[in-house]
């Protein structure tokens, strides 16, 4: 049964390293809560390629959600331990998540803390991250997170609140986007509230310090910033 489990899990992430990711566990997670609510079933989701949607979105998301994303291999161990040492002085916790790991779960797993989804999460990071490029990661990563109710990847979200492609979307956009990621369901990017407001200009204050997204195959030029500005070494 290990070696069945090992092999079969080693493959399904060889095979999405090409095939693009259609339905994950959430979104039949989501049907499922509508249905036991009497909910009209809402499930928006449009697979785009990465050179088709606004270079701008990988930059919010890195600015938002892991700003070391083309820097690490998986994990974050600085945000890690900066998060584990507010958490033991503070109520609110502090998640230090990176989109690899973001990814890992949305397309393999179920939402959830328990040490087995985490220990699952943790082995589906090291293989993704083995076995896919970075411009992999964020194509998939862009394409199923949740952005809303019954909405999941950029162009579904794209087209539902700003009625445009995920190639049209402005650098506002993006990061409005962006901000809501922590919990779409409690943020909304079509309505979004004065907090929103102001987490979006924050977000897009670090976008500016964020290096733009290299193509596949293509070196990180760490001068080159969201919006074509140039910065010092």
């Amino acid at each position: 049964m290990v070696v069945a489990f090992f092999a079969s899990t080693i493959l399904v992430v060889a095979a999405l390293r090409f095939i693009p990711v259609y339905f994950t566990p959430l979104m039949f997670i989501r049907l499922a809560e509508q249905h036991s609510a009497d909910k009209e079933f809402k499930l928006k989701h449009h697979w785009v390629p990465l050179t088709e949607i606004s270079p701008s979105m990988p930059v919010a998301v890195m600015a938002s959600e892991d700003q070391r994303f083309l820097k690490h291999h998986g994990f974050d161990y600085h945000a890690i331990e900066k998060a584990a040492i507010h958490n033991l002085e503070n109520k609110k916790k502090l998640g230090a998540s990176t989109i690899s790991q973001q990814t890992a779960k949305n397309v393999f797993l179920w939402p959830g803390r328990s040490w087995v989804r985490k220990g699952l999460e943790a082995y589906f990071t090291v293989l993704i991250e083995l076995m896919w490029s970075k411009q992999r990661i964020m194509e998939v990563y862009l394409n199923s997170i949740e952005m809303g109710d019954g909405i999941y990847g950029v162009d579904a979200v794209a087209k539902e609140h700003f009625g445009c492609n995920a190639s049209q979307l402005t650098r506002a956009n993006c990061a409005l986007i962006a901000a809501t990621l922590p919990n779409p369901l409690k943020f909304s990017s079509k309505n979004p509230s004065d907090y929103m407001v102001k987490r979006k200009f924050r977000i897009m204050k670090e976008m500016r310090f964020i290096p733009l997204f290299p193509r596949e195959g293509q070196d990180v030029d760490p001068r080159t910033v969201d919006g074509g500005i140039y910065k010092k070494k």
